[in-house]
Parts: structure tokens; C-alpha cells; sequence
């Protein structure tokens, strides 16, 4: 915990502009409840501890594949001071569109709180369609989607038609650069991580319209961006490298998880 309250300070401090608590990086399928909880709580009192910046957003993850008890998770997290909830697709049970976006509306009418939509079909089977999206974009607790489907098609039909109050983040890092060209606003970051001013200077720039600056550093990290999915499945490559860096004394995994 002292390590893990360590990597939130570091990322304050190099500028990020929200942090994920209990996202896929944080293994968050192994957590038990009260971990989470620990973990939602650790992020907040961090987070609250810079009070002359502009204070960081905390999107706990809450997503599992049975609505009732994301709902449970969501007003937890909402107790525990989070701002917004970043939750995922249902997976295992492949919901259809209809279900899908009956599950996301559940949640943002009972949730209490503000809800990103997180679409990663490659890990749930199931992916939230541009028309589904946009649909559930017109709730006023649907606040963005963290995109990872690598459908370009579909993310740039989201970004083009989603209503300018919604936040599309690319939800792979490698993408970071293409969605904020398509008029997305950022990256949910595995890579922050490890280099968050580096991934802080490559939205700023895209932001700011400075392509050439932020091609540079796309250019520069898209060996890190793919090789923290090479070998095995995240976190596990990203760990490892944290704890080269001296940034975790370990780099142990929840099994079914390993090294």
C-alpha cells in the first residue's frame, strides 16, 4: 500500500490530469471488496493532499459483468469520494447491444455517480457498438468512453456524432495519438505508469495542435506502448518494468496471473 500510494504521488507530480484506481492495470479482478475499497480510499486522501493545483479526478473502477453489484460497487465508490466510475462491459455473459446499453443505463440511474463507459472487446466479448454508444451518451451521468476496441471506424464515428460535453480516451496507449487526431480528448494510460510527463507533454501537444511534437513522442514510446502488452497480459509486463525502474520492490501478479 505504501508503495502503491508512492506511484499515485509520482503521478500527480509529473502533471497527470485524473487517476483510474482499480482499472485492469490495478489487477482489479483479483481484488476482493474491501480491497477496492482500501485502494478508492488510498487514491482520494493522495489526490487531496496537492490543494494549490487544480484538484485530480479519481475514476474508480467498478465494472463487473452483474449489474446489481456494480451498482453496489459504484455508490461504494461514490461514499469513498470518487468523482466518476470507469466501468466496464460486461464480460463472460456477451450481452447484446440492447443489453449492453440497458446495463449502462441501470448504472448511471442508480450509481451515484458519473459514469465512463470502458469498451475493450478483446477482454469482455462484447463490444459497445457506435450506435449503442452514442444512444447512452445522451444520459447526463454518461460523462465518456475509454476506447480500446481498435475499430477505427467505430471511434471515429463516436468522436464525430457523441455530444462535445462527452470525453472519448483511447483506452490503449498506441492510440493515444490517432483518437486525439479524430477530436478525442486523452488516454486512460497503462505507459503513465511509467512515463506520465511523457504521456502528459503527448496530449498537451496533440491538444495544443503541435502534431509534429506530439508524432515525435508517439514516435519515441511506441516501443514501450507495445511492449507492455508483449510476453504476457497486462499488468504484467508493466510491473515488471516498474520494478526495473525502482518504482515497486516487486513484481508480483494475483494468480492466475504470474511473473
Amino acid at each position: 500500500e505504501a508503495a502503491f500510494r508512492r506511484l499515485v504521488r509520482w503521478q500527480i507530480l509529473a502533471g497527470i490530469d485524473g487517476l483510474v484506481p482499480c482499472g485492469t492495470t490495478g489487477e482489479s479482478p483479483t481484488l476482493s471488496s474491501d480491497e477496492r475499497d482500501r485502494l478508492i480510499a488510498a487514491t482520494v486522501e493522495v489526490a487531496a493532499e496537492r490543494p494549490s493545483r487544480d484538484r485530480i479526478r479519481v475514476v474508480a473502477g467498478t465494472g463487473t459483468n452483474d449489474t446489481a453489484a456494480t451498482i453496489r460497487a459504484t455508490r461504494r465508490a461514490a461514499e469513498l469520494g470518487a468523482d466518476a466510475a470507469l466501468v466496464v462491459a460486461p464480460y463472460y455473459n456477451r450481452p447484446d447491444g440492447r443489453m449492453l446499453e440497458a446495463h449502462f443505463r441501470a448504472i448511471a440511474d442508480q450509481g451515484d455517480l458519473p459514469i465512463v463507459v470502458y469498451n475493450v472487446p478483446s477482454r469482455t466479448g462484447a463490444n459497445v457498438d457506435a450506435d449503442t454508444f452514442l444512444r447512452l451518451a445522451d444520459h447526463p451521468r454518461i460523462v465518456g468512453v475509454k476506447e480500446a476496441s481498435g475499430n477505427l471506424e467505430q471511434i471515429a464515428r463516436i468522436c464525430r456524432d457523441r455530444p462535445r460535453e462527452v470525453a472519448v480516451l483511447a483506452g490503449d496507449d498506441a492510440w493515444t495519438l490517432p483518437i486525439l487526431a479524430l477530436g478525442g480528448n486523452g488516454v486512460v494510460s497503462v505507459a503513465s505508469n511509467e512515463i506520465p510527463g511523457q504521456m502528459v507533454a503527448l496530449c498537451a501537444a496533440a491538444l495544443a495542435g503541435d502534431w509534429e511534437a506530439a508524432r515525435r513522442i508517439h514516435d519515441r514510446w511506441l516501443p514501450l506502448f507495445l511492449g507492455n502488452f508483449r510476453g504476457a497480459p497486462n499488468p504484467v509486463p508493466a510491473k515488471s518494468a516498474l520494478r526495473l525502474m525502482g518504482l515497486l520492490g516487486s513484481d508480483m501478479v494475483r494468480a492466475p496471473l504470474l511473473p
